[in-house]
């Protein structure tokens, strides 16, 4: 519990943690969850001998929660939920951290070593991106081998997606890296469905049939729509798609969207995505969506964490695998709650009315837990008094 209030709290770091132990902060505490707060040193002992898949575990029963109580449903794709896959770098160090730990060597000849995760999240369109499975690149013990890599990670945490949720229903949305044969067939092995950012020049052979069926299904397969009006005037929206493209033993579909001003000619944005989910004309607009969805992961995801109190590029530990591991998931647990609670409707609109960042409220709640009295009676008071919550 102690690990997962340092990062609901956003102290930042174990010794910030530290500072409010013996203080009213503490008190406060214990009124209201019956716990005491150790001290972090403590806290990280324990840590270095916790096997991660503990933790993983705890992690894997919150979705599970929130999965039996329909909690996310409303934001599924024809009955599917939308897990976005990215990776990325949690630190780096001048030095061998942890035996495997993957290395790169710059042109002059400076070798340094990174900690790089594989990440697959729920993402949905009210903000959630919530941690449903984590797998950490590491070197095999054969030096021979070629380095692990994001695609190689891939197929182990897709296998443990898979173990963890069997008959979860999903539709992988990942960037422009995972559009090969390897992970289609990883998804059709597993019954999941995918919508993969398609960038020009990758896979040739199904861009050159692109190339080939475009003015055939130009007239049919193209809507138009207005999207709004901005200070520099109306936007519309331009989608196309192309379905029954054959690569090796799979049916693709491909989507180009675009966005323009209507004065323009050219896109403000645009987005191409390669799927095996059905598109007409009816879906197109939603399919789309949803693969661009997938920015959730790098916004609401990795750059809220990285960026917005929860900092996780801080070395919590600087030589203990297990250790690294285990904050990180810590970090993943402690976003989830936070998002339940700042995603809700009751405090969105309070958020909003106040006018203030989430930061800011935050460290009120920081300093209201280190001067004032909470009672207990006081919070179960509120906790009764709010009837339901909706997302």
């Amino acid at each position: 519990m102690a690990g997962i209030c340092m990062f609901i709290f956003k102290f930042g770091s174990r010794n910030n943690a530290d500072k409010v132990i013996t203080s009213k902060f503490e008190d406060n505490f214990v009124r209201i969850f019956n716990l005491r707060l150790p001290l972090m040193d403590t806290v990280h002992v324990f840590l270095k001998g916790l096997c991660p898949s503990e933790l993983e575990k705890i992690n894997q029963i919150l979705i599970q929660q929130l999965i039996q109580k329909r909690v996310l449903d409303k934001f599924r794709y024809h009955g599917r939920y939308i897990v976005a896959v990215d990776g990325t770098g949690v630190f780096s160090f001048n030095h061998e951290p942890f035996a495997g730990c993957p290395h790169k060597t710059s042109k002059n000849g400076k070798k340094s070593w990174q900690v790089y995760v594989l990440e697959a999240k729920i993402i949905c369109s009210n903000g959630f991106s919530i941690s449903l499975a984590t797998e950490w690149l590491h070197n095999s013990d054969d030096i021979s081998k070629k380095q692990d890599c994001e695609l190689k990670a891939f197929s182990r945490l897709a296998s443990k997606i898979k173990k963890m949720y069997p008959r979860l229903p999903i539709i992988i949305a990942a960037d422009s890296l995972y559009p090969n044969n390897t992970v289609f067939n990883i998804c059709n092995k597993y019954n999941w469905k995918f919508i993969f950012t398609f960038k020009d020049g990758v896979l040739k052979s199904i861009w050159n049939e692109i190339h080939s069926l475009y003015p055939l299904n130009e007239d049919q397969n193209r809507q138009e729509r207005l999207k709004g009006k901005d200070k520099l005037g109306w936007h519309i929206e331009k989608a196309m798609f192309i379905n029954d493209i054959e690569y090796q033993k799979h049916h693709l579909s491909w989507i180009e969207y675009l966005s323009t001003y209507i004065n323009e000619s050219e896109p403000k944005e645009r987005f191409v995505h390669v799927t095996d989910l059905d598109i007409n004309k009816d879906t197109i607009w939603e399919v789309s969506l949803c693969g661009r969805l997938r920015w959730k992961i790098e916004n609401e995801g990795v750059n809220i964490q990285k960026n917005h109190g929860y900092n996780m590029q801080h070395k919590y530990s600087r030589k203990n695998f297990w250790a690294m591991q285990n904050y990180y998931q810590l970090l993943q647990i402690a976003h989830l709650i936070n998002q339940l609670t700042e995603k809700s409707t009751i405090a969105k609109e309070a958020i909003e009315k106040a006018d203030r960042s989430i930061i800011s409220i935050v460290m009120d709640m920081r300093a209201s837990m280190l001067k004032e009295d909470i009672t207990k009676t006081a919070v179960e008071h509120l906790f009764t008094s709010i009837k339901k919550i909706s997302y």
